[in-house]
């Protein structure tokens, strides 16, 4: 067994898209292609407004806040919820009180098979 380290101390200061209080912790990269990781966003934290590079799953762990997709109309998320966007939707998040989420970046992958779905997007898509 090894025992290894995603807390914020062992993570990167992202400042990328004017984003303010987020560390990211790197968990594994997949001969597939996939990027998983753990962001840590401090009270008050922002991840700028930007386009997704690839399919992305925002498991939030700890915590709450909120996501947007390109309408930019913040919808609350807490432990227990995901946010999924596509492949180049603009999307934004952030929390007031702290939030801790697993972030999964893959083009094989679709969450709606496996998740309950809560509500479909926001903005009616």
């Amino acid at each position: 067994m090894k025992i290894f380290r995603f807390d914020a101390q062992s993570g990167k200061v992202i400042h990328q898209y004017d984003s303010i209080n987020v560390v990211m912790s790197r968990i594994v990269r997949t001969a597939e292609g996939a990027h998983i990781g753990c962001m840590h966003i401090a009270a008050g934290g922002v991840v700028g407004y930007h386009q997704a590079g690839m399919p992305q799953l925002f498991l939030v762990v700890q915590g709450e806040g909120w996501v947007t997709d390109e309408s930019r109309s913040k919808v609350p998320i807490k432990a227990g919820q995901a946010a999924y966007w596509t492949a180049g939707e603009w999307h934004e998040s952030g929390t007031d009180t702290g939030m801790m989420a697993i972030i999964i970046e893959s083009d094989h992958m679709d969450p709606s098979r496996s998740m309950t779905e809560l509500m479909q997007g926001i903005s009616g898509k």
